[in-house]
């Protein structure tokens, strides 16, 4: 955070204002130096390259193949990637970032990352066949050791058809009579029903199956899948059928195994089949080990070569953007801020000097009348309040950016509408646990959720926010629904009053006088509202008609501060037209009906007493100020002296501003059509760069930032439009800064509710003295968990949301056009970051 403070002293605060001065660049490479030149000014990342070939097939430009070489190491670091998954090994989380390899170092990386890609899938051949044989072995262990029992089912068969001149089933040899024959085999378990249906039909009800589960899962040598199992025996009489059962088995997928009827040699190929595995398992285990130690001398440098193949990658696109000159250079275009012009040019003359290139890099500034990208320099800190206003739109060039404002508006509009002393200091620890675990965090950024990021990169707006939460909690006395007595209250019941005996009468109502020095001391609470007011039966009414006007205060004076900031615009862009048609007219129908409903606020505030004899209704004033224009004001209605005059006066002014927005400046275009022109000129970027515009030298594609010229009719309809949109924006964005009132009122109704019905319910509970603890731990738990999903992410939510309507709707109309495009400079860190779509 320390650091976040330090940036901000260091920038300029004219540089928050407006967007950066740009400037459009030719630059001239020659192609030994060409990659090293763009390795630097992706390291530098402070300018934004034009396609110049857009018209040649992608897969006709330059580096068509160079492209596909990193294409196909990413391919290959996929790959690893999978592996190093399947072995669940940890990938460091902390890693340095390395620059771009140079072209040696990356034909090295590239036969590394051959040589390891071919190894691993050697020693995962390799390991695939020798993990098949083992679980093949296996299974015919389990067919053996399921071979007595199914001979004894199948003896039993025989018994019931045998003549009684056939032998008998030998238990102590275990063999079985010759008139049957069989075939064993493993199957997977869930096969079974399937199976026994197509031997049924394929043999016409003449084979007979027997299975056993196998208790042990066995797993697929391929994907190490753990697949359960079964061990079958199918007994028939004839070749023909045997060649039937053999052919459904191999399509079931069902593996046959050679069992002999004698139960020696069954023994006997059981114990070579023990030797056997025993010496697969060795040879298995060195081999796991052999690709385990191969991972992880993968593991160390996995992430250092990617980020290597993103830069060379991102390096390459950008080369194909350049055009190749009759001279064998290489030409580029971009954009970039005129204070980085000496860093493009060390940088370039660097890359030059690394690929040893007698030819120099040639950089030249390009005067062009095209509309240059907007830029904002942000840290830490304006970086989220930026993104909130370029996700309305970007900034034109060079106008005022609202962001620099937003940082303090939108969580001051946000607490106005938040403000609880408790909600806000939690919100305010969340922000500042994720600001002081942001190095923490941020190195991990792309490990955690969605909505996680979302909060991290949001950590300073939900900080800031719940800092003027309790600002605003402080303003209204209100923590948890409660009120704090900090200066002592103004108020003085009559205790007398309000006891009968010795005990205080709940259920009755008592009227304190503000008129009686005994029960009010005439002292304003210092800051906030008094606290006594939280216990008065007319506590809604008192706080909805301060929250109310407190709302349309505040919504006058930021709308206000748009018009000012318009006048700032037409000011910087020269026009001096839309000052005098549009600016002044504007704010004079604002204040004359919005100012001056303020006006009467404030004045009821200071002038009228509850000791006046009359109490006048703002509103009912406000409407018969249109209503009942030029007529007597009538007893009750009267505010001040000569009011009916002033409000006359107010309403002829506006009045007058509606045909002044309408037609004024329309009339002064068609008759000076040079002060139209000047009023939709393009920005020059510098005074030399407008006194050199008609001297040539200008690049090509100049023709895009000249506008057509506006015909009478099509300026008139812009105007009435613009007339219209603002004489209705007046009072309905008026009404629309209500909404910091209602939500004010929701959140505080809200919270006292949960505090009514959940924990003062808990808190008055007596059952007996072992359970009320335990049932106040209990209460406690359930009115924090609402508390914390309710009140601070669904009203925090719904408090952020309607702040972000007020600023980019209500404010920003006034001065904001944001018809720009975001300046997008070819940088490593937007290419890692995930910010360039292109790469």
């Amino acid at each position: 955070m320390t650091q976040c403070i330090s940036q901000c002293r260091d920038l300029d605060m004219s540089k928050l204002l407006r967007s950066e001065e740009m400037t459009l660049v030719q630059i001239f490479l020659s192609q030994e130096a060409s990659y090293n030149c763009v390795r630097e000014l992706g390291e530098l990342g402070a300018i934004q390259f034009s396609d110049l070939n857009e018209e040649v097939n992608a897969f006709s430009r330059n580096y068509v193949s160079e492209i596909r070489r990193t294409e196909e190491m990413e391919r290959r670091l996929r790959f690893f990637a999978g592996e190093i998954e399947r072995e669940n090994l940890p990938i460091p989380a902390d890693y340095n970032v390395p620059a771009a390899p140079n072209q040696k170092d990356l034909i090295d990386l590239e036969a590394t990352l051959e040589q390891l890609e071919g190894e691993t899938r050697q020693i995962n051949a390799n390991q695939e066949a020798l993990l098949r044989n083992f679980y093949e072995l296996k299974e015919l262990k389990h067919v053996l050791n399921s071979a007595s029992q199914f001979f004894q089912e199948g003896a039993a068969i025989q018994e019931e058809e045998r003549t009684s001149q056939q032998p008998k089933y030998d238990e102590e040899t275990g063999n079985v009579p010759r008139h049957l024959s069989f075939l064993c085999g493993v199957i997977n378990r869930a096969k079974i029903p399937v199976f026994e249906r197509v031997l049924w039909r394929a043999s016409r009800g003449k084979a007979l199956l027997r299975h056993m589960e196998i208790a042990e899962v066995l797993k697929d040598p391929a994907t190490e899948e753990e697949i359960p199992k079964s061990t079958f025996i199918v007994y028939f009489q004839g070749e023909q059928l045997k060649m039937r059962v053999k052919k459904i088995c191999e399509g079931l997928g069902a593996t046959t195994y050679p069992c002999k009827e004698d139960w020696e040699e069954r023994r006997q190929t059981e114990s070579e089949v023990d030797k056997r595995l025993e010496e697969l398992s060795s040879i298995l285990l060195e081999t796991k080990n052999h690709r385990f130690r191969m991972l992880n001398t993968v593991v160390s440098s996995i992430n250092s070569w990617i980020i290597q193949v993103r830069k060379v990658k991102a390096i390459y696109y950008t080369m194909n953007k350049f055009k190749k000159t009759e001279t064998g250079l290489l030409h580029a275009e971009g954009w970039c801020p005129k204070n980085a012009l000496a860093d493009i040019d060390r940088a370039l003359k660097k890359g030059a000097a690394a690929a040893g290139s007698g030819v120099p890099p040639i950089l030249n500034t390009v005067t062009t009348r095209r509309t240059p990208p907007t830029h904002h320099r942000v840290n830490k800190l304006t970086k989220g309040y930026q993104a909130i206003i370029d996700a309305y739109s970007v900034a034109t060039y060079q106008e005022i950016n609202p962001a620099i404002f937003t940082i303090i508006t939108f969580p001051f509009l946000f607490g106005i509408m938040f403000g609880d002393i408790g909600h806000g200091f939690i919100m305010f620890l969340a922000g500042l646990y994720l600001v002081v675990k942001e190095a923490h965090f941020g190195k991990r950024i792309k490990s955690y959720e969605e909505i996680f990021t979302m909060m991290f990169h949001g950590r300073y707006i939900i900080m800031m926010n719940g800092l003027f939460a309790m600002w605003a909690g402080f303003l209204y006395n209100d923590i948890f629904s409660l009120s704090i007595n900090i200066f002592g209250s103004a108020w003085t019941p009559d205790y007398d009053a309000l006891t009968n005996g010795s005990v205080i009468n709940k259920e009755g109502m008592y009227g304190l006088d503000p008129q009686d020095p005994n029960q009010y001391s005439g002292n304003p609470y210092p800051f906030g509202i008094d606290p006594f007011w939280n216990f008065s039966e007319n506590k809604l009414t008192f706080i909805n008609s301060y929250k109310m006007k407190m709302a349309v205060i505040l919504g006058l004076v930021q709308m206000t501060f748009g018009l000012v900031l318009s006048l700032y615009n037409y000011r910087f862009k020269g026009k001096t037209l839309d000052i005098y048609c549009t600016f002044i007219p504007q704010m004079i129908f604002m204040q004359c009906l919005i100012g001056y409903l303020v006006f009467m606020i404030f004045y009821k505030w200071f002038a009228i007493s509850a000791a006046s004899p009359e109490q006048p209704s703002l509103l009912i004033c406000l409407i018969n100020m249109f209503l009942q224009f030029g007529a007597e004001i009538e007893f009750g209605s009267n505010l001040y002296p000569y009011q009916r005059y002033v409000q006359s006066a107010l309403v002829v002014l506006a009045v007058i501003c509606v045909p002044w927005m309408l037609g004024l400046k329309p009339l002064i275009e068609h008759c000076y059509p040079r002060i139209s022109q000047a009023s939709y000129a393009p920005i020059p970027q510098s005074y030399e760069q407008f006194d050199n515009e008609g001297e040539g030298g200008a690049s090509e594609g100049d023709a895009e930032g000249e506008e057509e010229p506006h015909s009478m009719m099509d300026i008139m309809v812009h105007q009435g439009i613009e007339t219209i949109e603002f004489t209705l924006g007046c009072i309905s964005n008026t009404a629309s800064y209500l909404r910091l009132w209602a939500l004010s009122l929701a959140h505080a109704e809200l919270s006292e509710v949960l505090w009514t019905m959940v924990m003062q319910a808990g808190l008055s509970m007596d059952i007996n003295p072992y359970v009320n603890p335990i049932a106040i731990v209990i209460t406690f738990a359930f009115w924090a968990t609402l508390t914390i999903a309710i009140l601070l992410v669904m009203e925090g939510l719904s408090a952020f949301l309607h702040a972000l309507r007020l600023h980019w709707v209500e404010f920003q109309n006034k001065f904001y056009q944001g018809e720009g495009h975001k300046f997008s400079p070819f940088s490593f860190q937007r290419v890692l970051d995930g910010d360039d779509e292109e790469v």
